[in-house]
């Protein structure tokens, strides 16, 4: 763990790099999805996710997180401008949930060839497992690492009065990811509450017709929810060491559960450096850490908050500077269901269960966690307590929540309202 207790740590302790990944659909001005080939084929920050026609934005590694929300607006800006730019006019939906589908032909997995072949035969497979409709879903991934002289400070700390090292510093820089990773399956799910900007579907994703009509399935992200990004398992980790970690994945990809690493959907992965590859994070060590349930914000110009990515921080921090649980199969099975209960959008029906095996409401439990965090800041770093005071309004302020927000306005015909939205946003760039 980080001991901010220990001044030189604690000047250190905001330090660490952020990098964001960013998908959305494109759309043409009827709504429907586009059916032209990627616009971007030469830029390695915008590339295709699951279908020919969802962008995926990749920002560099930035210091801190105005830099890394900086570089992502200047990508949403480039995107925007040239789709509005074609002869036939696109747009990016605003939306982590799509717009209407006529059919799961309208979905085109995206073509690769050549070296590259192998990640349309991965999508292909996607289709299969888990259906077309479900890899519409787009969201915010954020990758984060501590700073190096952060964790050379806190490991020289460690090893203060010592006679010799009882741990190398890469075993070190490990132990900090792998406890920060157990603290992450146990509390993540707050980011979905206070992020959570997905309540509405049209009709046509669940009848898989063309309906038009608005529905509303309970949640508040339903991404997040059972019906969103989950593995038709619930996988526990190994977490006493980088070499369990890997090794209970792989054990998934050798049953045949899921075909490769990049396919167990889960809120929290641990990354090597470059790409993802479960040898390469054994013989390397990790690189960086990486949240999976963030909501595409509409209210956002580029889709996340600056508060709300300095939040994420902030709990990454926290999490890394408290003792880890101990995360038993049966906890990390409770744990997937917390995050779960997090996507309803009935925070005070939906139910968090607790160490003591106590069920408390998903409010009361995001509560008690923000104060929590409140009391660690005003000791480690107070000028970060207006980012935790945003979120808490959130839950105590009628309307503050993102998904109250999109229920409020786009309740009564989620699919035009949108495409007016979006039409309305590209004629203002312009």
């Amino acid at each position: 763990m980080l001991h901010f207790e220990e001044p030189k740590v604690r000047k250190l302790l905001m330090k660490g790099n952020v990098g964001l990944e960013k998908e959305a659909l494109r759309v043409t001005g009827d709504g429907t999805f586009a059916g032209t080939a990627h616009p971007f084929p030469d830029n390695p920050n915008i590339v295709r996710d699951f279908s020919e026609n969802q962008l995926e934005i990749n920002t560099g590694v930035s210091p801190d997180a105005e830099g890394a929300l900086a570089e992502l607006a200047e990508y949403e800006k480039k995107i925007r401008r040239k789709l509005y730019e074609k002869k036939d006019r696109e747009y990016l939906w605003p939306f982590s949930n799509p717009p209407r589908i006529k059919n799961e032909e309208e979905i085109p997995i995206a073509i690769f060839v050549g070296d590259e072949v192998h990640k349309t035969v991965y999508r292909k497979h996607l289709a299969r497992v888990y259906g077309r409709y479900k890899m519409t879903f787009s969201g915010i991934h954020v990758n984060y690492s501590f700073d190096e002289d952060l964790l050379r400070e806190n490991y020289a700390y460690v090893l203060k009065g010592q006679e010799k090292e009882q741990i190398s510093y890469k075993e070190y820089k490990n132990r900090i990811y792998l406890d920060l990773t157990s603290n992450l399956i146990e509390n993540g799910w707050i980011i979905t509450v206070l992020l959570a900007a997905s309540p509405l579907l049209d009709g046509s994703f669940l009848t898989q017709e063309e309906n038009g009509k608005t529905d509303f399935v309970g949640m508040s992200s339903v991404r997040c929810s059972e019906l969103g990004y989950w593995n038709h398992f619930v996988p526990a980790f190994d977490l006493s060491s980088l070499a369990g970690y890997a090794a209970s994945i792989e054990k998934y990809i050798d049953q045949g559960w899921i075909m490769s690493q990049s396919e167990l959907y889960y809120p929290v992965r641990l990354k090597s450096p470059g790409q993802n590859d479960l040898t390469r994070l054994v013989e390397e060590g990790v690189d960086h850490i990486e949240l999976r349930n963030v909501d595409v914000n509409p209210y956002a110009f580029a889709g996340i908050e600056l508060n709300d990515l300095k939040f994420i921080q902030l709990l990454l921090i926290y999490d890394a500077c408290i003792s880890p649980p101990e995360l038993t199969g049966g906890r990390q099975i409770m744990a997937v269901a917390n995050y779960k209960a997090a996507a309803r959008y009935d925070i005070d029906l939906a139910g968090i269960l607790t160490r003591k095996g106590q069920v408390i409401s998903v409010r009361k439990a995001a509560l008690t966690l923000l104060s929590r965090m409140e009391a660690f800041y005003r000791e480690a770093a107070p000028e970060y307590l207006e980012v935790i005071s945003f979120q808490k309004a959130k839950l105590t302020e009628p309307g503050k929540r993102y998904a109250d927000r999109v229920m409020k306005e786009y309740r009564e015909d989620f699919f035009r309202k949108g495409l007016a939205r979006i039409k309305e946003e590209q004629h203002d760039l312009s």
